[in-house]
Formats: structure tokens, C-alpha cells, sequence
């Protein structure tokens, strides 16, 4: 058969475009992929947690004696002067409702103490006429042995009972002001409530033991307190620090000095703070999901100056980024770039469009990124977040790209 030139280019074309379409049904496309390149940046690893403001020092009014506290003569967020400005008063407690026998008990005791006042005026009485009469005869004496009319004898001895006469009339004066107490004790046992017997400068009044404003009051209106009761307390709004409860094993890994950033506290800018104190002494708290942690509370002195952080008050929440550790030039990785292998971490380098297998040794790690401290260069290409179609030799393409 001859086959003719048209039929040989004919089925020549035929197989070509046949050949064509057999290669592109089987070929392997490139996968595509995010890619992103190695750089060397300032890297920040910090510890968060939540925080709390309070003031630094704050000091709590008590009452000094059992009373009744009257209403407060401030409110919360008034201004007060350190030993100035009143900020409680603490009437003496009144005395209790008698029942009938304790009440007849002490009428009877004033009864008692009456008479015997009047026996004490009687026995002064008494005494000031001996003792009128032993100075009359002390004066006539006096005369006679003048004109040698006595004797010394009788002198001496009209001499002492002038003296004892006197002492006795001291002794009755004495006997009057016991018995004058006694009366007026067995008095004050009748006195009942709204009856105290003082005037009105008898309160105790108690003034600010530092400057600053009322942060709280215990009970506005007027109650009874006993010796120890608090009524208020003060404090200086600008002298803040913070606290944080922290899980302790990130607390081990902070220091004296350690830098802060406190975010979320209501302002534009974020403020700065120093870790001042970590407390010695760990608490056993619940997690939202019902998980038993250690935690510490870990104490912050804020730096940023008062007047740029205005508003900010006592009680308040932040959010604190603790830095545990920074560098100005670190080279780093995203996390969803890297994946074990066996007990080494590996990522996909692409060179030439062809995904590479890598393995890689990690340094710090933080919550998105973490460092390579060898396996990679500045300027490579990794893969981030690497597919299941994705294994060292496949052939990749930009996503970004397409």
C-alpha cells in the first residue's frame, strides 16, 4: 500500500497530539504552597497572664474601744490630709438596760453610799470641834507657862492633842471624798442607755494616718463596733503596682528586674513594668477547665508615669506580657513550618522548586515563631503549614502566584 504524503503527516499529528495528552494526564503537577523567606528579626519570648492593679500601701481605720461609730464624715473618693482630716468618730459604748434586781441592787448602793457621806460630814464636824478645842487649850496652856504658872509636862501635852485633833479632822476630810466616789459610783450603776454622763466632746475622733482618698468604708451609717473593727480604708491612687498570678513553673524561669509590657487596661499605649518580688509561697487554684495548677502571685512596679496612664485606679485588670527572654537579631521560623521527625524537628526548604526535606535545631520557642540556631540560612525558602501532598523531592509552586 503507498501511503500518501497528506495520510503520513496526518497520522503523525494524530500521535503527537495522542502522545500530548497522555503526558498531561500523567504528569505530576506542582503543589501549591505557601512559601516565606528566612530573615533574621528581633525575636521577644514573654509570659502572659492576667494582672490585677492595687494600691501599694493601704491603710485600714480600726476602731481603738467598744462604741458606737457614727455616721462617716467622708465618702468614698474624698481627699484626705495625713493627721488633718477626720475621718471617723467612735462614741463610747452606752451602758445596758438594768433588769429589776440589778436595779434595786444599786438604789440600794446609793442609799448605802449616801448615808455614809452623811456619817463622814458628821464625823468632820466632830473632829473640827475637838480640834477647836484642843487648840484653845494649846493657847490658855501657852499663856500660863509664859507666867510660870505651868509646868512643860502640861505644854507637851496639850501640844499632841492639838496635832491629834488635827489629824483627825484630816482623816474626816478623807472619809468624806471616799465616801463622796462611792456615791457617785453606785449613781453611774442606775445609768442607762442615752445616759452616758459625758458631754459632747466625748467622742473619739480618729484622724487620717496617711495622705490620699477614701478607697472604702466599711459602713456608712452609724453601728456598733468593738476594739479591732475596721471602718475604712486609705490609700495614694498614683502609688500602683501590679499583681499576677503566674503557673510556677513560668514563675522560676522570671527574676528581680524582669521587664513587663501591660496591655489591655483601658488606655491607647501600653505601659511599661518592672517585676519587683515573687511571692515564696504558691497557691493550688482550679483552671476554667476544671484543671488543678500551681500558681504564684508575682508582683510588678509599674513605670510608665502616673499622667500618662490616667483612670487607672485601684482594682483594676491588665493583661501582662512578662519577657523572659529577647533578642535584636534572631533567626526564626513560623511553628506551623516545622514537624518531627523521629526526635528531631525538620521543615521543607524549596530549592529550585523542588521541596526539600530539612532537619533543624530549635532554640527558643514562642507562641508563633521560634528560632533556629542551625540547619537554615537567612534568605531560604521554607513551606509553611505543609500538606499531606507535600514530601521531600515534590515538586512546589507559590501560592501566591497562581
Amino acid at each position: 500500500m503507498v501511503w500518501s504524503t497528506r495520510t503520513i503527516g496526518l497520522s503523525l499529528a494524530g500521535a503527537a497530539v495522542l502522545g500530548g495528552l497522555v503526558w498531561v494526564a500523567f504528569r505530576n503537577d506542582p503543589v501549591p504552597v505557601d512559601l516565606i523567606e528566612v530573615r533574621l528579626a528581633p525575636m521577644v519570648i514573654t509570659v502572659d497572664a492576667t494582672g490585677e492593679t492595687r494600691i501599694r500601701d493601704v491603710f485600714e481605720v480600726a476602731s481603738p474601744i467598744t462604741g458606737t461609730a457614727l455616721r462617716a464624715p467622708v465618702s468614698v473618693g474624698d481627699r484626705v490630709v495625713a493627721g488633718e482630716t477626720i475621718v471617723a468618730r467612735v462614741e463610747p459604748v452606752s451602758p445596758s438596760l438594768l433588769d429589776a434586781r440589778t436595779r434595786a441592787q444599786a438604789e440600794a448602793a446609793v442609799a448605802e453610799a449616801r448615808a455614809s457621806l452623811e456619817v463622814a460630814h458628821s464625823d468632820l464636824t466632830r473632829s473640827e470641834e475637838e480640834a477647836a478645842f484642843a487648840q484653845t487649850q494649846f493657847d490658855r496652856t501657852q499663856s500660863l507657862l509664859e507666867r510660870g504658872v505651868t509646868t512643860m509636862t502640861q505644854m507637851e501635852t496639850v501640844t499632841q492633842q492639838l496635832a491629834i485633833a488635827n489629824a483627825g479632822v484630816a482623816a474626816a476630810q478623807s472619809r468624806i471624798a471616799m465616801a463622796q466616789g462611792t456615791l457617785e459610783r453606785s449613781e453611774a450603776a442606775l445609768l442607762g442607755p442615752g445616759s452616758n454622763g459625758m458631754d459632747e466632746d466625748c467622742c473619739v475622733d480618729l484622724v487620717a494616718p496617711a495622705d490620699g482618698v477614701v478607697l472604702s468604708i466599711a459602713t456608712i451609717s452609724e453601728h456598733p463596733v468593738l476594739p479591732g473593727a475596721p471602718l475604712l480604708a486609705i490609700g495614694d491612687p498614683g502609688d500602683l503596682e501590679i499583681v499576677a498570678d503566674l503557673l510556677s513553673t513560668d514563675a522560676v524561669r522570671l527574676g528581680a528586674g524582669t521587664p513587663a509590657i501591660v496591655e489591655r487596661w483601658g488606655g491607647p499605649s501600653a505601659l511599661n513594668a518592672t517585676l519587683v518580688e515573687i511571692e515564696p509561697v504558691g497557691q493550688t487554684q482550679v483552671s476554667a477547665l476544671g484543671i488543678e495548677e500551681q500558681r504564684v502571685d508575682v508582683v510588678f512596679d509599674i513605670d510608665t508615669p502616673s499622667e500618662d496612664r490616667p483612670g487607672l485606679g485601684h482594682g483594676y485588670s491588665v493583661f501582662m506580657r512578662v519577657v523572659e527572654w529577647e533578642s535584636d537579631s534572631a533567626l526564626q521560623v513560623p511553628l506551623g513550618a516545622l514537624f518531627r521527625q523521629g526526635d528531631e524537628w525538620a521543615l521543607f526548604v524549596v530549592e529550585g522548586n523542588i521541596a526539600m526535606e530539612r532537619r533543624v535545631t530549635l532554640g527558643r520557642r514562642g507562641d508563633r515563631t521560634a528560632e533556629i540556631l542551625d540547619g537554615l540560612s537567612p534568605g531560604d525558602l521554607i513551606v509553611t503549614h505543609p500538606s499531606d501532598a507535600v514530601v521531600d523531592g515534590t515538586r512546589v509552586i507559590d501560592r501566591e502566584s497562581l
